[in-house]
């Protein structure tokens, strides 16, 4: 009989944000797979955990995922965790579920911390109804088109930022939308957690004043009210402005159309443009 793989969710920051069924798993399965065994080492040895350690990243998994399959069907019971909170949340682990699904092997997740969610509890931003989207591509031009994209929409959104281009991506925001809601958090849950909520341009003149570039950020925008958006494309060229659409999922044809009513232009006029370029 196969072992189970599980998912298992570890703290984001203070340790004692951990359950008790996540422990006993840790404690009991044959192997636990990690990004940074450094770090997953002070989560074990905090909890006296002796489960050994095996490295499982981006830069490998594909290399090491077969073998992990195989130890598996050998009747072993496999832990995945991140570094902090839950696995695969833009974190490695998802091709490893997918072939650990289609070979009949049993996958359980063991819930635990989320800093998105922890962070959107926290902002004082609409919670009803959002949507997670990682980390923004890095190339400005593809980071813009992605903001404006999603800004678009009613729905909150939820990103991650490293402290390096937090603040780029506050001034692509404020370009967009300069009076736009939106929370900053830093260093949750730990001793200098900070969760500032403001418009996006004042935010950005607290930058290095009482908000500090440190630590990993998780950014929370709020949703279109459709009031101060009637030219949310007005940054994108007409190209830019038809694949929004199409990957919306309107045909072709369709997104021509919709261009052409935004813009108050003839179709054949955008389709002319669209195809040039």
């Amino acid at each position: 009989m196969s072992g189970i793989l599980y998912l298992v969710g570890t703290p984001i920051g203070n340790l004692e944000d951990i359950t008790y069924r996540a422990v006993r798993i840790l404690k009991e399965a044959d192997i636990i797979l990690c990004e940074d065994t450094r770090v997953t080492k002070k989560l074990v040895m905090h909890y006296e955990i002796e489960t050994p350690l095996k490295s499982y990243h981006e830069h490998n998994q594909a290399k090491v995922t077969e073998d992990i399959i195989e130890m598996l069907f050998n009747g072993n019971d496999i832990a995945l965790v991140s570094d902090a909170g839950l696995p695969l949340i833009s974190d490695p682990g998802y091709e490893l579920v997918v072939i650990a699904r289609d070979k009949g092997i049993k996958v359980e997740t063991v819930p635990g911390a989320n800093a998105a969610l922890t962070a959107l509890m926290t902002s004082g931003i609409s919670s009803y109804s959002f949507l997670f989207d990682g980390f923004l591509p890095r190339k400005d031009n593809e980071k813009k088109e992605r903001l404006i994209s999603i800004m678009s929409l009613a729905h909150t959104i939820i990103i991650y930022e490293s402290p390096f281009r937090v603040k780029h991506t506050l001034e692509t925001i404020q370009k967009i939308d300069s009076e736009r809601k939106v929370s900053i958090s830093r260093e949750l849950t730990k001793k200098f957690e900070q969760v500032e909520t403001d418009t996006v341009s004042n935010l950005l003149l607290r930058l290095d004043e009482d908000i500090k570039l440190k630590g990993e950020f998780v950014i929370v925008i709020a949703g279109s009210s459709g009031d101060n958006d009637v030219n949310w494309w007005s940054e994108l060229s007409i190209e830019g402005h038809v694949n929004h659409y199409v990957k919306e999922g309107m045909r072709n044809k369709d997104a021509i159309k919709q261009v052409a009513l935004d813009r108050e232009m003839k179709k054949n006029e955008v389709y002319q443009i669209y195809h040039v370029d």
